[in-house]
């Protein structure tokens, strides 16, 4: 199975992808980074590699920043898809694209199926959802979109690693405690990928750590793993705020669960819980 990867070898994702290649997979490369909202560029190499499948790990995940900068949101996160299915179409290759919870606003309080309806809050998560919706538009019978959240890695910037830097240096943290979710660790969500890609799935998935926390309970986790595997040598107070007491340019879900059972039925693989693969992550930076 030749497969084309997109976004950086330094992103946390993309780090996971290549280290839980399966041995069937030939990863096709170019000479230099593929800028996917290059539509010519895209249209050209990837035709000239004629992959089997794409993964598009790519893309704009400022969600702040986003707020004003919704044009370069809007090229990476929904017209680049767009040039991504039109070169899978040339290429009669299958497109796996990585969405996010985003796409979902506040809900009732019950995790988000597949099917569930999408309302955004955020521009992060409108251009999340445009690129759902033309790939959807564009190459139905082979694509697959898989949400995603609270993504982290012993590799690249996220939340576990600044809470380890941040509780080092300053032995007290605060952290919001009225927004939950699912962490998921990055190499788990890669494994998905893989099978995902090795059975042609189609449609659209969740994959996130099983189980719910809100991120002060996130912090609380990575505290104690991290004071029982010796990345902390001195005890951290840990403050749950709210989401007013810290407020951000883009908003945010108050809850963003996403139901799992689906996925999981479909690929025949089961999440682990998030704080086994939390530990698990951590033994990797002792």
């Amino acid at each position: 199975m030749n497969v084309f990867v997109t976004g950086s070898p330094s992103g946390q994702l993309h780090w996971e992808l290549l280290r839980t290649k399966p041995s069937q997979v030939n990863l096709l490369s170019l000479p230099d980074r593929l800028d996917i909202t290059d539509t010519e560029r895209v249209h050209n190499e990837l035709g000239a590699l004629s992959p089997d499948v794409i993964i598009n790990a790519a893309a704009y995940t400022a969600v702040d920043k986003a707020e004003a900068d919704e044009e370069a949101a809007y090229a990476v996160n929904a017209s680049a898809v767009d040039n991504l299915a039109m070169a899978a179409k040339q290429s009669n290759a299958h497109l796996i694209h990585v969405s996010t919870d985003f796409v979902f606003g506040t809900g009732d309080g019950s995790p988000f199926a597949v099917n569930a309806e999408v309302d955004p809050v955020s521009v992060y998560g409108k251009t999340k959802l445009a690129g759902e919706q033309i790939l959807a538009q564009k190459l139905p019978d082979s694509s697959l979109v898989v949400r995603t959240a609270w993504v982290y890695s012993a590799h690249g910037a996220n939340f576990v690693k600044t809470m380890l830097r941040l509780m080092k240096e300053r032995g007290e943290v605060g952290v919001i405690a009225d927004q939950i979710g699912s962490p998921t660790w990055a190499n788990s969500l890669a494994v998905a990928l893989w099978t995902a890609a090795d059975q042609r799935a189609t449609g659209v998935m969740h994959w996130t750590g099983a189980g719910v926390a809100s991120w002060y309970d996130f912090a609380v986790a990575i505290a104690e793993e991290g004071h029982k595997l010796g990345l902390l040598d001195t005890p951290v107070t840990i403050n749950p705020l709210t989401t007013a007491q810290y407020p951000t340019p883009a908003g945010r879900p108050h809850y963003s669960v996403l139901e799992l059972t689906h996925t999981w039925q479909q690929l025949g693989i089961k999440s682990a819980h998030w704080r086994e693969d939390l530990r698990t992550m951590l033994k990797e930076l002792t």
